[in-house]
């Protein structure tokens, strides 16, 4: 994880180690990332408990309670190592899908689809807190989209990205004794993003159903629609999630 933090490339900044790691994500990332580090520390000061973020339907609807739609997929505990390794897998897994996809739209996008339909079937599975399900979804997006990279589990077990999914599901069987049911949800809901996005559009000519509508688009890019005489690169047309290297995780 030191490297995780130490890492980066050429940073603008030129300050610390970690100031660089943390402006160098992209923004949802970085936005996610502070959430959650930010709600963690006032839990440990207690300053909030867990009682006010968990999501609760009636406390949403009937009570009125509206900050619990955010609060749930931020909080992870207070700090601890669980903790820590929830940050490593956002920066790590939601930065590399963030940077390879083709706009701050389109990534939003995913994270709105995902957060609602979680929030929509949290009740039938008793979740209160989906921070965990929704990470789960963007690491099986990711793992989908990487098929030849290699990955190495505590450094006893190397496999194929599209493994890493179904091996934390066994870590979580092998150590708490019992099917771990949010990541359980976020594997499903991933699976329905991907399909719709990677295998969907191959057989329906290109259709995806849920690329983001252009009212989302223009909440976040100006420019969405270039002037008809502006010369437009092939590659700038390509709303596919590309699928970047990666080293082993360690």
């Amino acid at each position: 994880m030191a490297a995780v933090v130490n890492g980066g490339g050429d940073g603008a900044l030129g300050g610390l180690p970690l100031e660089q790691w943390f402006f160098e994500m992209p923004i949802c990332t970085r936005l996610w990332t502070s959430a959650t580090v930010i709600t963690g520390i006032l839990v440990q000061c207690q300053v909030l408990t867990p009682f006010q973020l968990f999501y609760s339907f009636r406390a949403v609807f009937h009570k009125q309670q509206f900050w619990r739609l955010a609060t749930t997929f931020i909080y992870f505990g207070p700090l601890s190592l669980n903790l820590l390794f929830h940050i490593f897998f956002i920066q790590r897994y939601a930065r590399m899908l963030e940077e390879s996809a083709a706009s701050v739209a389109h990534f939003s996008w995913l994270l709105a689809y995902t957060s609602v339909t979680l929030l929509a079937i949290a009740p039938l599975f008793s979740q209160a807190f989906l921070g965990t399900t929704l990470s789960s979804t963007l690491v099986y997006i990711w793992s989908r989209r990487n098929p030849d990279t290699r990955l190495s589990f505590l450094g006893l077990l190397t496999f194929k990205a599209p493994w890493l999914p179904w091996v934390l599901v066994a870590f979580n069987v092998v150590l708490h004794g019992h099917w771990p049911k949010d990541e359980l949800c976020g594997i499903a809901v991933g699976h329905v993003w991907y399909f719709f996005n990677d295998i969907y559009p191959t057989a329906h000519n290109g259709s995806r159903p849920l690329d983001p509508p252009q009212f989302w688009i223009r909440l976040f890019e100006r420019d969405a629609n270039p002037a008809p005489d502006s010369e437009v690169h092939p590659a700038a047309l390509n709303r596919d999630i590309a699928a970047p290297a990666v080293p082993d995780m360690r």
